[in-house]
This record gives structure tokens, C-alpha cells and sequence, in this order.
């Protein structure tokens, strides 16, 4: 008869043993602020008048529900990314460009959007590019997108966004985002004055045909060369949108 060797018992984990390292609460405040921040700072027109956008940290504490430690936290991390900057004396200031800066910027958006129209073309859906339409169906030769300047410019920003998402590219909606708050604003500034805003809405229907015929290489043009005529605008003209 075999003797069997008596099982070694396996040894209990206690809570001790478990490498579990506590959430520090403001932690987690800190971030949820700097997201809360920067999403607020990002839909923010910031451009819409030469006067500084300044934010009041009490303020912002009261309107978050946190202490104003966190709130400092995700000030000291949005000035790190370069949205905001501490004035001595003035309190923290929303970042805005200079018009160099800014034509970089739009640039790079152009660079961005034309490789979005290229994916586009390869990989959407048909009726997600027809919808594009949508955002133009109430102007026309009918109702000028000139007569109704503010409701064209949402569509126009709305259309902009829909044609980096619709590329399903994590990557160009990331690199977007961090140009968006002044793309953005320069658009809004530059689509009243009645010279961009009469070649705008040909050009963005001129778009939506190359991508629905699929035709990669023209709505990879058209794509960029609309917005490097942005670029080329407020390079021409940037001193004079705030007058």
C-alpha cells in the first residue's frame, strides 16, 4: 500500500499580503477637475473679443463642488498642456495665440482634416457621408449663409468636427482636439467677413462630393486647400479681426 504525502496547505492571503495601494481621494478630484476644466476651456470662445478670459479659482471650486486644492491641481496640469497661465496679481488666464501661432495651427488642421478626408473616402459609410450634407441643407442660394452669419458658423464648426470623427482615427481626433479651441475661434472670426463667407459653403459642398464619389486624391485636396485658405486669410488679415 502507497503513502501519499500529506498536501502542504496553501497559505491564506491576508490583506496584508495584497500589494493594493490606497486612492488617495484628491487624486481622483484632480483629475475629474482637470477634465471638467478643460472641456469648459475647449468649448469657449475665446477669440471672440481682444479682452483676456480669466478664470477665479474660488469660483470654479464653487461651481465643481470640490476644495480648491483640486482645483489647483488641474490648474498647475492645464498650464503644464499650455491652456492656461498664472498672472501675478491677474489670477489664471485662458492661453490664447499669437496670429503666427495660430496660422501654424491652422496648418496643421489642414494637414490633419485632408488625411481625414483620404480615410474617409477608403473606409465610411455611404449614408454617413451623405448626412454631411445635413449640416448645409438650410443654406442656400435661398437663405445666404451671410444673412444668418451665427447659425452658419455653428454648422460650419459642426461640419469641421464631423469630418475628423467620421475618419474613425483616434490618433487625428486626439492631435485635433488640442488645436480645436483656436481653430476654432479663428473660424468663427473669419466666416462673417463676407469674402470667406461667399466661397464657404461651395467649397465644404464641394467636398462632400469628392468624398461621396470617393475620389481619395481630390477630397484630400479640396479638404486641405480649404482650410490652408483659412491659413492664408488670417495671415493677410488677422490684424484687422478685432477692429
Amino acid at each position: 500500500m502507497s503513502l501519499r504525502k500529506p498536501t502542504k496547505a496553501l497559505p491564506n492571503m491576508t490583506e496584508a499580503d495584497i500589494a493594493i495601494v490606497r486612492i488617495a481621494p484628491e487624486s481622483s478630484f484632480k483629475n475629474k477637475a482637470y477634465d471638467a476644466l478643460k472641456e469648459a476651456i475647449l468649448k469657449m470662445d475665446i477669440y471672440s473679443t481682444p479682452e483676456p478670459v480669466m478664470l477665479d479659482e474660488r469660483a470654479l471650486s464653487e461651481r465643481l463642488g470640490v476644495s480648491r486644492t483640486p482645483i489647483r491641481e488641474a490648474i498647475a496640469m492645464l498650464e503644464q498642456d499650455g491652456f492656461v497661465k498664472t498672472v501675478p496679481r491677474r489670477g489664471i488666464m485662458v492661453v490664447r495665440r499669437t496670429k503666427s501661432e495660430i496660422v501654424d495651427m491652422i496648418r496643421a488642421w489642414a494637414a490633419l482634416e485632408s488625411m481625414a478626408a483620404r480615410l474617409i473616402t477608403t473606409t465610411a459609410r455611404k449614408k454617413d457621408i451623405t448626412a454631411l450634407r445635413d449640416y448645409f441643407k438650410d443654406f442656400g442660394k435661398d437663405r445666404l449663409p451671410e444673412d444668418h452669419v451665427e447659425e452658419y458658423s455653428r454648422a460650419n464648426i459642426a461640419f469641421h468636427q464631423a469630418l475628423i470623427s467620421l475618419s474613425e482615427s483616434p490618433v487625428l481626433v486626439d492631435l485635433t482636439n488640442d488645436l480645436l479651441l483656436h481653430v476654432r475661434g479663428y473660424r468663427q472670426l473669419t466666416i462673417g467677413r463676407k469674402d470667406r463667407t461667399a466661397t464657404s459653403l461651395p467649397e465644404h459642398l464641394a467636398m462632400i462630393e469628392a468624398l461621396e464619389a470617393r475620389d481619395t486624391e481630390l477630397a484630400e485636396k479640396r479638404a486641405r486647400d480649404h482650410t490652408l485658405g483659412l491659413a492664408a486669410y488670417v495671415e493677410a488679415h488677422g490684424q484687422e479681426l478685432f477692429t
